[in-house]
């Protein structure tokens, strides 16, 4: 960071300044400028000793200025600065009271300054949520609302929990979503326009069944989707339908509730127990010499033991065990004898 290095060295340059003059008012002699120069060049030279170490501690710590300043609410900077107009507007006036008095200076002005700011934002930002209307009277807090991420909209299984009537409230898609599945459709890459142009027939079809809202919000401080959609549903006390595990992860840190449609349909999930039969098409080999790997209509791995003579196949085999990974369900089976002809 050349800025950092450079503002360094002028530093360390202007304090061997301070220091070279400090010493010619002390003990005045001829050589006095040539010492403050000397000094100047010493404070030079140990800044930028200094200066990579420096630079290694402020970027630390504008990091962690960045990530403050993006988990701040709108609300809150309202908050805070109208807490501070006031107490800068009290200040002057107790100012204006009390400059009459003989112990009154500007130190004294600095301290009730100073005092009344930090009451008053504290305060403010403490009751943060009356000032949303002022600051954004765009976005209305709506608890019982649910907002719609771009995956969960291009996955389709929302129009099935619709149809089921398990989403009440409001169901909510965000302009910035509604912009990103436009890009998607309108994409050179035909899988991503694809993916594009089902998620916007999700939504019309997602239309007809319940009302559909847009918000028309956006922060372009913000640099992804994810953390625009974090910053709405904390705006605005909804909560964010996804299917998206890592935001999913980060909403949950900035107090936001999710509702994924994947970890539900796990959920849901008949479990398979030892002892039961399952019908699976062999579509590969496993890691294991004869081995054959199948996948239930859910997406679960099945792998059976002597199974690879029945690639691309349907087998009928025994459940032996079910295993849960930290990378789903995995199932393992033996050829039912009784009922497979090789």
């Amino acid at each position: 960071m050349l800025p950092v290095r450079l503002f360094v060295m002028l530093l360390g340059l202007l304090l061997g300044w301070v220091a070279g003059r400090a010493l010619a008012v002390v003990q005045p002699t001829e050589l006095g400028y040539v010492n403050t120069l000397s000094l100047m060049l010493a404070g030079m030279l140990s800044a930028l000793l200094l200066a990579p170490r420096i630079e290694g501690v402020s970027q630390t710590l504008l990091g962690r200025l960045s990530r403050w300043y993006a988990g701040l609410s709108p609300r809150t900077v309202a908050a805070a600065t109208s807490g501070l107009i006031v107490a800068l507007l009290l200040s002057v006036l107790l100012s204006s009271l009390l400059r009459s008095l003989p112990f009154y200076n500007w130190v004294w002005n600095l301290v009730i300054t100073a005092i009344l700011a930090a009451f008053f934002v504290s305060f403010a930002a403490r009751n943060a949520e009356s000032f949303g209307l002022l600051a954004f009277p765009q976005v209305r807090r709506r608890p019982g609302s649910k907002l719609l991420d771009s995956n969960v909209i291009i996955d389709g299984r929302i129009l099935e929990l619709a149809r089921a009537g398990f989403l009440d409230g409001d169901l909510v898609v965000p302009a910035f979503i509604l912009r990103e599945l436009q890009t998607l459709s309108d994409s050179h890459d035909a899988q991503k326009r694809t993916r594009g142009k089902r998620g916007l027939n999700v939504l019309e079809d997602l239309r007809e069944l319940r009302p559909l809202r847009v918000e028309d919000w956006d922060d372009l401080t913000l640099p992804t989707t994810d953390d625009k959609l974090i910053r709405l549903a904390r705006d605005t006390g909804a909560r964010i339908i996804t299917n998206d595990g890592n935001l999913g992860k980060i909403a949950r840190l900035h107090g936001v509730q999710i509702l994924s449609i994947h970890e539900a349909a796990v959920a849901l999930k008949p479990q398979v127990q030892a002892g039961d039969h399952l019908t699976v098409t062999i579509s590969k080999g496993g890691q294991q010499k004869d081995q054959g790997v199948g996948y239930l209509e859910d997406g679960t791995m099945v792998v059976v033991e002597e199974g690879l003579k029945f690639r691309g196949k349907p087998a009928r085999v025994l459940v032996v065990n079910n295993v849960q990974t930290n990378v789903g369900r995995m199932i393992f089976a033996k050829l039912d004898r009784d009922e497979n002809q090789p």
